[in-house]
């Protein structure tokens, strides 16, 4: 039985959540994407639309709806609009898959080139700059400054992203030696637990004020509310703005560190892809060119022209 197509909509929500195991962020993405697709062609076709109109548009219907996103007062970038198309996509994919709706022209649209972009990681000097820095913060209680210096470690030691150090529960600490960890796409990963990230949580631990449960968030802001992403973004921007870094050392910055400064170690590229919890071994593979840009960078230095 044909669906409807909201009950449509519904079944690929679901499916993306529970087959290809999407993150919440990505759901929230190409649903928004998926409405905004379904608006787009009910006001260019003039209809209410239905399952079978989207499954017979035209190639020239999906151009229409990438110019009118690129039209808009607020042009999508190139970013934004490949991943709209990614939705699209990926929509018309499981009409096909489930309920044998194929439409080749939306399958063969290619979206726009997006510039290749690498990985912006600080040297060590500056690492280890910006963890002292936030040592001599007299601006914050003592406690705020071991929070944030566990995290940064969390994020530097271990390679985390923000959102899987700020998901940790207090009764994963005190800290093992390794900590299993739940990244994108739902992806475990188990991560070796170096004695400098322990004893940071453990000092934060000792000193933080308020009376928390197990299963309460362990990184707390000022007022014992859970600590937010956006907290740890801004506290990067001051001790930068202190130490006058660039707008590159940033949170994201230290997870890029990590993979950079194991790569120059020695690391292979397989271990680093498994650290991160990259799906890809090619999303890994950018870190070596950064890692040859910085050997060229010195060998120019060392030996200049002329």
């Amino acid at each position: 039985m044909t669906p409807s197509l909201f009950d449509a909509q519904i079944r690929w929500i679901s499916w993306l959540k529970d087959q290809k195991r999407c993150s919440a962020r990505t759901l929230e993405a190409y649903a928004h994407a998926l409405r905004y697709y379904f608006d787009h062609l009910s006001t260019s076709l003039r209809t209410d639309l239905t399952l079978e109109d989207v499954v017979t548009v035209s190639s020239g219907d999906i151009r229409g709806w990438m110019a009118h996103l690129r039209g808009k007062d607020e042009p999508l970038s190139a970013r934004s609009l490949a991943q709209h198309l990614s939705a699209i996509k990926s929509f018309h994919s499981f009409l096909d898959l489930h309920f044998d709706m194929p439409n080749a022209q939306v399958a063969l649209m290619r979206g726009p080139r997006l510039k290749a972009t690498l990985p912006r990681p600080l040297t060590q000097d500056q690492t280890l700059g910006l963890l002292h820095e936030n040592q001599m913060d007299s601006d914050r209680d003592d406690w705020e400054n071991a929070r944030d210096e566990a995290v940064y470690m969390l994020l530097y030691g271990l390679g985390l992203r923000i959102s899987e150090a700020l998901s940790l529960q207090v009764k994963d600490a005190p800290l093992g030696d390794t900590l299993r960890i739940v990244g994108k796409g739902n992806k475990m990963r188990a991560l070796p637990v170096l004695a400098a990230v322990r004893d940071a949580i453990e000092a934060y631990r000792a000193q933080q004020p308020f009376t928390l449960q197990p299963e309460d968030k362990l990184f707390r802001a000022k007022r014992g509310g859970e600590l937010s992403p956006r907290h740890v973004q801004a506290s990067v921007q001051h001790l930068r703005s202190r130490l006058g870094l660039s707008d590159r050392a940033t949170p994201h910055a230290l997870r890029h560190s990590f993979a950079t400064h194991l790569l120059g170690s020695g690391a292979d590229l397989r271990s680093i892809q498994e650290l991160l919890g990259h799906v890809s071994l090619s999303t890994t593979q950018k870190y070596t060119q950064v890692d040859t840009e910085k050997l060229l960078s010195a060998y120019a230095a060392a030996h200049p022209k002329g």
